[in-house]
């Protein structure tokens, strides 16, 4: 049969098959706890994801308003000749972290303080441009974090689900199928014996009383 192990039905046999059908079990329901947590996690993760989404489209709408306001009052020539040789403001550090067994990075972004340009053709814009865009980099920087961490541990969510029901629907149905057989097996092969031994006492007693 297809849904029953292919072993010798021995009482050796049984008893190993009832003690991995414990370990089977235990690792059941260790997994079931993980993909509950799991589960949670996801959905907190998801949560906090689509806010920060929202919140970067926000602020990129505003970014490229003032973005199209600097290049509409100074031109793109002068924007980028005043952004020639300027140094990066924003330090990123990405660390590896771990949450129920999922690795994923964590990313801090420092901002240093803008140096102001010293060139006539500025604009206010510019400036507020400027500002603009290094808020939205550090938003880009927390969003693809936050973007990471829900698809790596959804990921996980979804594996560690497959081998419960791997487990669930599959294997320990085998062994627990396996099992009744051998026990059906032993208990016939038992029943076959005492048979033979009431026969042998009986043929026995007849010849004891001849």
């Amino acid at each position: 049969m297809k849904n029953r192990l292919k072993v010798r039905p021995t009482k050796n046999t049984l008893l190993s098959l009832r003690r991995q059908i414990v370990s089977l079990q235990h690792g059941h329901d260790l997994l079931e706890r993980k993909r509950e947590l799991l589960t949670r996690l996801v959905h907190q993760r998801l949560r906090k994801y689509r806010e920060l989404r929202l919140t970067v489209s926000q602020a990129l709408q505003g970014a490229y308003h003032w973005l199209s306001i600097a290049h509409m009052r100074m031109g793109s020539t002068q924007l980028r000749q005043a952004v020639l040789g300027q140094k990066p403001v924003l330090s990123v550090y990405i660390l590896p972290r771990s949450s129920i067994g999922v690795e994923y990075p964590t990313v801090s972004v420092e901002s240093a303080p803008l140096l102001p340009i010293g060139l006539m053709w500025t604009d206010a814009s510019f400036d507020e441009a400027r500002s603009r865009m290094t808020e939205i980099a550090m938003l880009l920087a927390q969003l693809g974090e936050a973007e990471t961490a829900l698809w790596r541990l959804l990921t996980e969510q979804r594996k560690t689900q497959k081998r419960v029901n791997a487990l669930k629907y599959n294997v320990i149905p085998r062994y627990r199928t396996t099992i009744r057989y051998i026990e059906s097996v032993l208990s016939e092969e038992e029943r076959d014996t005492l048979f033979q031994l009431k026969v042998m006492r009986e043929q026995a007693e007849t010849v004891d009383g001849i």
